[in-house]
């Protein structure tokens, strides 16, 4: 029997196909629960792998699930979930319970895709968008308790724009005792260089310079530093408090050149710099390093997060819309001379590879019963991404996080993709 070590190890690398983990007749139900299946909406993304089946080592891997039942929470008029369900022959059930068991009186399915992410939702007064994750779990879980029976969960990206019913969803997959996992796919997917933070290095300070908006994109940028740090000496401790930053106050903040000094590294950001495909340039240039006020003239609307772990460790995230188009990380390392730093390379659509990786590792979970990584992790960037947005409703004051302290410990063993 091969080991869930050698299996990670080896698919990323690229030296193991999907399939010789597991029984190739082990065919195990699987349920999708999502708020919109369109094309290019997160629900079709995964869920087409499990349908479809995705690339690996070459070949074309066919999932060890069979997608036998969903859930469709919105359906707008490019719906895809009516067409799908007839080519590939599940049912679309008019509640998460009876997709979950299939129509019955019992739980039918051995492992649920809850994927929370694109339709029309509305947003509260902080400008959180208000996706029923939580509501889709508690609906999961109550078939768990009454029917005597979990199964593996995994929940795309945070896990809830509300800290208490994210904390509660952790909880209670902990004490079930079932496997959950959630996020994105930035920590699995591909970096160049294909570099890891070594493991149980000291880290001094560390700083991810990305694209996208608050509540949404702020999120992936995180969890792009989280899958980093979270490999220092002792772990993950926690985080104690946030500042978020908006419009001139992020321009200041740059000209501060030190964390002391209100700002960030000047070596770090221009370490990510170094790193992006995607540099923004002017008109008759093909690569040239952006000056000060390039910078100001391109980023209409810069957003910064300053936040402290409870270790020590300094961390900033800056969206930088109009500078660049992708996400890079560097960091310091204790009596370096030079930061390292990686580019976390994201294929474009209409593939979106990406996807497939994490998927991969989402059905690892589904059939092993174990998870790649901590959900921990989840819980903590949904919780700064939470901080940040009260951050920048209360004026861009600095918000203490005593609620943050989130303990974890991740394998040594890398996770990203390499294959």
């Amino acid at each position: 029997m091969i080991s869930r070590r050698t299996f990670v190890g080896a698919a990323c690398a690229g030296l193991l196909s999907a399939p010789l983990a597991w029984s190739e007749t082990e065919r195990k139900k699987l349920a999708i629960v999502a708020t919109e299946f369109r094309l290019q909406s997160h629900a079709q993304h995964m869920g087409d792998r499990f349908l479809v089946g995705y690339p690996m080592n070459g070949k074309w891997h066919k999932p060890s699930l069979e997608v036998v039942s969903a859930y469709i929470d919105q359906k707008p008029e490019n719906d895809l979930s009516k067409s799908r369900a007839q080519e590939f022959g599940f049912q679309i059930y008019p509640t998460i319970a009876e997709a979950l068991r299939c129509g019955g009186d019992k739980l039918a399915v051995d492992a649920v895709l809850c994927i929370g992410e694109h339709g029309k939702y509305p947003r509260n007064e902080l400008g959180q968008m208000l996706y029923p994750r939580y509501q889709f779990f508690k609906q999961v879980v109550d078939v768990f308790k009454k029917d005597g029976r979990s199964v593996p969960v995994f929940n795309d990206k945070h896990l809830s724009w509300k800290w208490e019913w994210a904390k509660e969803m952790v909880d209670t997959a902990h004490a079930m005792g079932f496997p959950f996992m959630a996020g994105s796919s930035l920590p699995v997917t591909w970096r160049m260089p294909a570099i890891d933070l070594p493991f149980g290095a000291d880290v001094e300070e560390a700083l991810c310079v990305a694209i996208g908006g608050v509540d949404s994109y702020d999120f992936h940028a995180l969890e792009t530093i989280q899958c980093m740090v979270e490999r220092r000496r002792g772990g993950e401790t926690g985080v104690v408090a946030l500042q978020a930053l908006r419009g001139d106050a992020v321009w200041k903040a740059t000209e501060a050149k030190s964390w002391q000094a209100g700002g960030w590294e000047p070596n770090l950001f221009e370490a990510c710099l170094c790193r992006t495909q995607t540099l923004a340039q002017p008109p008759t240039f093909g690569h040239r390093h952006p000056i000060k006020s390039q910078m100001r003239a391109w980023v209409k609307e810069p957003v910064a997060y300053r936040f402290e772990y409870k270790d020590g460790l300094k961390a900033t995230m800056l969206l930088m819309n109009g500078l660049v188009g992708d996400f890079t990380f560097a960091a310091r390392l204790k009596g370096k001379s030079e930061p390292i730093s990686t580019l976390f390379y994201l294929p474009p659509n209409p593939n979106v590879q990406y996807s497939a990786v994490l998927m991969s590792k989402v059905e690892e979970m589904f059939m092993t019963g174990k998870t790649p990584y901590p959900v921990e992790r989840t819980l903590l960037t949904t919780g700064l991404v939470a901080a940040a947005m009260h951050s920048l409703a209360s004026g861009q004051k600095r918000i203490p996080t005593p609620h943050l302290a989130i303990r974890y410990q991740v394998p040594e063993e890398s996770t990203f993709c390499r294959g």
